[in-house]
């Protein structure tokens, strides 16, 4: 009875914050996010502002949340059931890159033509990390391994640092007017820059542990 009822309070949570981050998307989409307010979007997915606080911290945070959802847990689960003939550090590019090149232009002009919303973005990146932690350590044979933590920890890393890149945010790139960041060069490609790097250490965890089985 205790695990049903857990069960039912977490369905509830989480179609409360379902309701809450397409309710922002909406209004933003609607009104434009700057003229968005916490206690629009609360009573538009019908609950009060303290409960919308009890799920994110800002509207930037519910819009972008919108934009990405299931994002993350899409990744973690196409690593996780990767053929055992594609290496780990293939499995995560190949996913990573498939999910964050998606299309939907509309939201991606939001996000690049709102200053709040872009950091919003890029803070999102850390949300790949729980996930992939678990997606590595099942592909390694333990999901409690310290490894699969730092490596999923250094992959999100490098997806911000990509998507940094892609928006604009370093130096030298120009903004056009009214804040509006115009991307600069592929995404995937970038996406795939910034990854290249971890490749060795992936394999290299991937075989430690394909090794280990075979002493078993």
């Amino acid at each position: 009875m205790t695990t049903r009822r857990t069960g039912l309070r977490e369905q509830k949570k989480q179609a409360t914050r379902a309701a809450l981050r397409e309710a922002a998307l909406r209004l933003a989409l609607e009104h434009g996010p700057e003229n968005v307010r916490v206690d629009d979007i609360a009573d538009a997915a019908g609950v009060s502002p303290r409960t919308y606080n009890n799920y994110f911290s800002s509207r930037e945070q519910a819009i972008v949340a919108a934009i990405t959802a299931e994002r993350e847990a899409r990744i973690a689960e196409e690593v996780a059931a990767a053929p055992a003939h594609i290496s780990l550090a293939d499995a995560l590019t190949g996913a990573i890159v498939a999910r964050y090149t998606e299309p939907g232009d509309t939201e991606r002009f939001l996000i690049t033509a709102t200053p709040p919303l872009r950091d919003a973005f890029l803070d999102a990146a850390t949300e790949l990390e729980g996930p992939l932690a678990e997606a590595i350590g099942r592909r390694l044979g333990s999901t409690t391994t310290l490894t699969a933590q730092v490596l999923a920890a250094a992959v999100a890393a490098a997806v911000r640092i990509a998507l940094h890149q892609w928006l604009g945010a370093t130096a030298g790139t120009s903004a056009a007017p009214e804040g509006l960041v115009v991307p600069s060069g592929s995404l995937a490609d970038r996406l795939r820059a910034t990854l290249a790097p971890l490749a060795p250490a992936l394999d290299a965890a991937e075989e430690r542990s394909r090794r280990q089985r075979q002493a078993e």
